[in-house]
């Protein structure tokens, strides 16, 4: 089992960045694939952008140009950079992590064993 945390979520006004942020145990974090999920009211949860051990990404149509992924491996930590939000971009934020080396698969739920509590983004116009 891995324990991870998100923070870095608030409020911002439409236009504004966040820069999220994801702590996880895992003892050997390098070699974890690691994404950011999001779920709002009324919708499915959806991949937001994923990032493996060799540092490849993917990320959702909606947010690519927009949002950035990385990772800190020497402090276990996991980041999303959040450019010109917009109210549709309000949610819950996860972060998830899974013990296989994903590529085309990094945005699929079904690939991540372990998932964080969230951290609540609210764009307002």
């Amino acid at each position: 089992h891995i324990s991870l945390e998100e923070s870095g979520g608030g409020s911002v006004q439409s236009g504004g960045s966040l820069r999220l942020s994801c702590y996880s145990s895992a003892k050997r974090f390098g070699g974890e694939s690691m994404a950011w999920f999001r779920r709002s009211p009324g919708k499915e949860r959806e991949g937001v952008a994923g990032i493996n051990s060799k540092y490849l990404t993917k990320y959702g149509d909606f947010a690519k140009g927009r949002f950035t992924i990385s990772r800190d491996n020497d402090r276990n930590r996991l980041y999303l950079e959040m450019n010109n939000l917009t109210p549709e971009d309000t949610a819950a934020y996860y972060c998830a992590s899974a013990r296989l080396i994903l590529d085309s698969g990094l945005l699929e739920e079904e690939w991540y064993s372990d998932w964080g509590q969230g951290t609540q983004v609210t764009v307002s116009s």
